[in-house]
């Protein structure tokens, strides 16, 4: 599996460690961008990772900013991605069986690195569960296209 990983200033020590750990486990990482502990924008990194994903070049995406909130804004942006601001094993699990998340955002500031190593391994062991949750997935991409979803026919 493809992984994408971009961060800001706030989250490059937790990147850095991703990279190792996730490489370590057999993925396949590219961290985008050069950002380091100097400020830099988030913003430019989640669109890196977006178009890593709308491009086919990455499976899946992990980003890194001090709360996760600004790199999901960012990503959700581009066309084709679903991030999800994830703060525990839960939400991670559910973001990917029933949303089918494929850009997770993380908080730098607000977990620990131990924390976010459970969180991205329960993330990525978890597969979209389809069903009822599929036709809602399609109506986010009936968004993206501009039309409105409750046209949709089940």
């Amino acid at each position: 599996m493809r992984i994408a990983l971009g961060s800001d200033h706030r989250g490059y020590k937790q990147t850095a460690h991703l990279v190792d750990l996730l490489g370590s486990q057999g993925y396949q990482t590219q961290w985008l961008g050069t950002c380091s502990e100097q400020a830099c924008d988030y913003p430019e990194l989640a669109w890196k990772v977006g178009q890593a994903i709308k491009a086919g070049e990455a499976d899946l995406g992990i980003l890194i900013c001090g709360t996760g909130i600004g790199m999901s804004i960012a990503a959700n942006k581009v066309h084709g991605v679903r991030a999800a601001v994830v703060h525990d094993e839960l939400t991670a699990q559910l973001s990917r069986s029933h949303n089918n998340a494929n850009v997770l955002c993380l908080s730098a500031d607000l977990l620990g690195e131990r924390f976010i190593d459970k969180i991205v391994e329960v993330w990525l062991k978890t597969e979209f569960e389809g069903g009822r949750h599929a036709r809602r997935v399609a109506k986010i991409h009936a968004i993206e296209e501009g039309h409105d979803p409750a046209e949709m026919k089940a």
